[in-house]
């Protein structure tokens, strides 16, 4: 994956303010893939298909890819299921397929395209053939605030199953670029527009700034022949060959890993001092066969105050491998209890002395939290996810009190690490690790000894701001 600064350099280049406008395509321009399999994969999971549902979606779609229908009627006759829902019932659905199969699909490329738009100040807007229900939610996960689509009829508050002409397809999409440029003082000559797909050729023709994205083969040619600049995007979708072999190396990396750390706790009689070396050197190889990097801003806080409790917000299932890269040595983990029993890594979680909480049990967890907090009175840190679990999309969640209550009794600072883009490297529900710099900025150690218990609401709310802050 190209780094930030090679991707945007043009735009970070380009004249700022919202006379430019950047109009995007979703599938495989945004999304990897195409969105609507997302909603066929919820509708086949949660209330299946008959037969009849089955052949009329095919007949459907083969009468427009023959070019026998119109696309609003092809929208027609592929929603048929969707009649009577009302608007807010079917930005539930989209919100829910969304989060569940869309968000994971998401280019970190494009992310990085669309937040340079936006911090040039540029107008930027999803223009798609989808109704808002579709996109509506990736528009808020990206920041988004123009969404351009094809438009559902709703009577008494209800979807009809019809849809409004013009549809937002091919030179709906122009005409529908063209009205907000019109309302939004944009010069469409300054402007660009990212698509995959021939059936954009009227906006891409539209605007000074054709951008592709992964072309179909006829918008790769008609793009060669005129000179327009191409992007090829691999970070989500089908791994690569290279990609598969690292996360092989990483598993394999378990065991030298080990047998690293095993003379380690031998030769020094310190158990700790082998499990720090056998999750520090497990974390280079991982690092390093996956091609993950880390971009790291305030390094030095790291090792300035200690033991701390150092917390992250957690993005990813790699970001106890990048914890464990960054803090090194002479820390401890905190993890949810069903770990424990997992093969394998529960066993080395327990050799590394990671405390395992029961998040369902508040009295339990609190008991649980006694082993970090005498810990820490030996001179060891703590590592902590505050929010307790993962989200599902990058929104920052709520911060749980357990790390703060820790650092509070064992009178140690708390340490802020953000990762800010971990999920770039391996989406919620991934396997395979992609190649990746993540950029990591650790603030400066925050001391808790003069803290309040009835301050501590607010503590945590001034640390939460800090994050959002960070992660922008």
């Amino acid at each position: 994956m190209p780094s930030r600064r090679e991707l945007t350099r043009e735009i970070d280049r380009s004249p700022s303010g919202p006379k430019i406008a950047a109009f995007f395509d979703v599938d495989r321009t945004l999304l990897a893939g195409f969105s609507a399999v997302g909603f066929m994969k919820e509708k086949f999971a949660n209330e299946g298909m008959s037969f009849s549902n089955v052949m009329e979606a095919a007949a459907g779609t083969f009468r427009f890819g023959a070019k026998r229908t119109s696309f609003p009627t092809f929208l027609e006759e592929t929603s048929t299921n969707l009649i009577g829902l009302t608007e807010e019932e079917l930005l539930e659905k989209g919100e829910r397929v969304f989060a569940k199969h869309l968000v994971a699909d998401i280019y970190p490329e494009s992310m990085a395209l669309v937040k340079a738009h936006q911090e040039r100040g540029h107008h930027v807007a999803i223009v798609s053939s989808a109704t808002h229900f579709q996109i509506d939610a990736l528009a808020r996960e990206l920041g988004i605030e123009h969404v351009l689509c094809t438009e559902l009829e709703f009577e008494d508050g209800k979807f009809t199953g019809k849809v409004e002409r013009p549809a937002c397809w091919q030179e709906g999409k122009s005409e529908a670029a063209s009205s907000f440029a019109a309302a939004h003082d944009v010069d469409l000559s300054q402007s660009y527009f990212y698509s995959d797909s021939h059936d954009d050729l009227a906006l891409l023709d539209l605007v000074g700034k054709p951008r592709l994205v992964n072309p179909d083969q006829e918008l790769a040619r008609v793009g060669a022949r005129r000179g327009w600049p191409v992007y090829e995007f691999s970070s989500r979708g089908r791994p690569s060959a290279r990609e598969i072999a690292g996360l092989a190396g990483s598993l394999a990396s378990l065991g030298p890993a080990a047998m690293v750390g095993l003379p380690a706790a031998l030769a020094s009689g310190s158990l700790r001092k082998g499990a720090d070396l056998m999750l520090s050197t497990y974390a280079e190889l991982t690092t390093d066969l996956t091609g993950v990097s880390l971009n790291v801003e305030g390094e030095e806080h790291l090792w300035s105050h200690r033991p701390a409790v150092f917390i992250f917000n957690h993005q990813s299932g790699l970001d106890s491998i990048l914890m464990a890269k960054l803090t090194r040595r002479d820390v401890v983990g905190v993890a949810k209890k069903e770990l424990e029993s997992t093969p394998i890594v529960g066993a080395l979680m327990k050799a590394a002395g990671v405390v395992f909480v029961d998040r369902g049990d508040r009295r339990k967890a609190i008991e649980a939290m006694k082993p970090a907090v005498d810990a820490m009175r030996k001179g060891l840190s703590v590592v902590v996810a505050p929010e307790g679990t993962r989200s599902a999309t990058r929104k920052l969640g709520k911060f749980k009190k357990g790390a703060f209550h820790m650092a509070m009794a064992a009178g140690v600072p708390i340490v802020p690490v953000v990762l800010k883009n971990a999920l770039d490297a391996l989406p919620r529900k991934g396997i395979v690790i992609r190649p990746t710099t993540v950029d990591v900025v650790v603030h400066p150690p925050i001391p808790t000894t003069d803290w309040k218990p009835e301050q501590l609401d607010e503590r945590i709310a001034a640390i939460e701001a800090l994050y959002e802050e960070t992660l922008g």
